[in-house]
């Protein structure tokens, strides 16, 4: 990283990382959206089918499995995947090529937001499976309660909001080690020898 922030900034090859950033910005946001509209559509499934009055009865606490942190999380690093295209142009043009610590600072961003998002992902996929284990656990080895009977206990009983908690909370994960990923990949692209680093070194 340079040691002034507003010196002038020339990659050996702005055109092919304006590209990647163009690039992966794009998939990345795109997928993000598509990954977003399972655990939405699955939740408002079971919500609209079973009704939320009957999710409560039987005990089940939707913030523990469908964390709104993690799908706020996931809508920020979208919408900041959506900035990486915007950057990919202005790294493309000389004229508006913002300082190499700025793009930097912007990956770094990403980077902890995905970061964040893998460890509430992580925090309640082990408290689901937790639930899970804790109810196979509690009921006879010979078979499980899928509902509750009359008096039943709820908390000693699996549903299909279980199911659909553990399913969005896998594909959330998938989505922001995908962040993750995409944004190391720049970050080594980003930092790689500028074309004035490389003109000292061979001269």
């Amino acid at each position: 990283m340079p040691d002034n922030a507003n010196t002038e900034w020339q990659p050996s090859n702005p055109e092919s990382l304006a590209r990647r950033f163009r690039r992966l910005g794009w998939i990345g946001s795109w997928t993000q959206v598509a990954l977003l509209i399972i655990p939405i559509a699955l939740l408002v499934y079971v919500l609209v089918v079973s009704g939320a009055d009957s999710a409560q009865r039987r005990g089940i606490d939707l913030s523990n499995y469908l964390s709104y942190s993690s799908l706020l999380v996931m809508l920020f690093t979208t919408f900041w995947f959506y900035r990486y295209t915007r950057l990919g142009n202005k790294i493309a043009d000389a004229g508006s090529r913002p300082s190499q610590a700025a793009v930097l600072r912007t990956l770094w961003i990403g980077l902890w937001a995905g970061c964040l998002g893998i460890f509430f992902s992580l925090l309640l996929l082990f408290s689901a499976v937790g639930r899970f284990l804790f109810v196979l656990l509690a009921n006879p080895q010979t078979g499980i309660q899928i509902a509750p009977g009359p008096g039943g206990n709820p908390l000693q009983s699996l549903s299909a909001i279980d199911a659909v908690s553990l399913m969005s909370l896998l594909v959330i994960l998938a989505a922001e080690l995908m962040v993750l990923g995409f944004t190391l990949w720049l970050l080594f692209r980003t930092t790689r020898p500028s074309a004035t680093e490389t003109g000292k070194a061979t001269a």
